[in-house]
C-alpha cells in the first residue's frame, strides 16, 4: 500500500508534531480495502453520514439511511448504496458527477460505539446499468425489481481507497426507541414541514 495521506496531512503532521504518531496508526488501523470484520460492520449498519464536493471544491456532507445492510458490500474494494427520490436537489449525486471522491463514515451508536471511515472515488448508476454486474446479492435484485413506492432511483458504486477505525471514546451510546418510517411520504408533516421557519426568511 503507497503512504497514505495527503500533502496537507503530512504538513499537519509535522506542524503539530504527530508524524510517528500518525505513521502508527497508517501502519496498524488502514487498509485500501475492506476485511472481514469491516464488511460485517457494514452490513449491520442501518445509517451512513456522507461527503462529497463539486469540482470546485465546495463541499456538503449528508445522510442516508435504510434498513440493515442498505450499504452492500460487493467485495472487498466496492460498496454500492441506493438513492431514493427525495426533494429534488441531488446535492451529493450532482456532486460525485462532477467529482468522484466521496468519504463516508458508518457509526454504531447502540451496539459498540465504533466507527469506521471509507474513502473513495464514486459513480452513478442507473438501475440498468447496475444490473449488468455480475452475482448482484439478493437484497439488490429484490430492490430493483419495486415498482412504485419507495424504489432506488439510481445507485452509487464506492471503489474503496481507504478504511480506517474512528475510536469509541466520543460516540454516544444511545438507546434505540420505536419510531414508525414512512419511506417514501411526500406528507409534509411527517418530513418536518417547515421545522427552521425557513420560508418566511428574506433571501439575500
Amino acid at each position: 500500500m503507497t503512504q497514505p495521506g495527503s500533502s496537507g496531512e503530512q504538513q499537519a503532521q509535522q506542524r503539530f508534531g504527530t508524524t510517528t504518531r500518525a505513521g502508527a496508526f497508517y501502519a496498524n488501523q488502514m487498509l485500501n480495502y475492506l476485511n472481514r470484520p469491516m464488511q460485517q460492520f457494514i452490513a449491520r449498519q442501518e445509517m451512513v453520514f456522507i461527503a462529497t464536493a463539486d469540482a470546485k471544491g465546495a463541499c456538503d456532507s449528508s445522510f442516508r439511511a435504510g434498513t440493515r445492510g442498505f450499504v452492500t458490500v460487493l467485495d472487498e474494494k466496492t460498496l454500492v448504496y441506493p438513492e431514493y427520490r427525495g426533494n429534488g436537489v441531488l446535492a451529493s449525486v450532482g456532486n460525485i458527477l462532477e467529482n468522484p471522491h466521496i468519504g463516508m463514515i458508518f457509526l454504531d451508536y447502540y451496539l459498540t460505539t465504533m466507527g469506521l471511515h471509507v474513502n473513495g472515488k464514486a459513480q452513478v448508476l442507473t438501475p440498468g446499468e447496475l444490473e449488468g454486474i455480475q452475482h448482484l446479492p439478493a437484497s439488490i435484485l429484490e430492490a430493483m425489481q419495486i415498482k412504485g413506492g419507495r424504489h432506488p432511483e439510481a445507485w452509487i458504486r464506492v471503489n474503496v481507497e481507504e478504511a480506517y477505525v474512528h475510536c469509541s471514546k466520543h460516540v454516544p451510546l444511545m438507546k434505540r426507541l420505536d419510531k414508525h418510517i414512512a419511506w417514501g411520504s411526500d406528507d409534509e408533516f411527517v418530513k418536518g414541514g417547515d421545522f427552521f421557519n425557513v420560508r418566511a426568511e428574506p433571501r439575500t
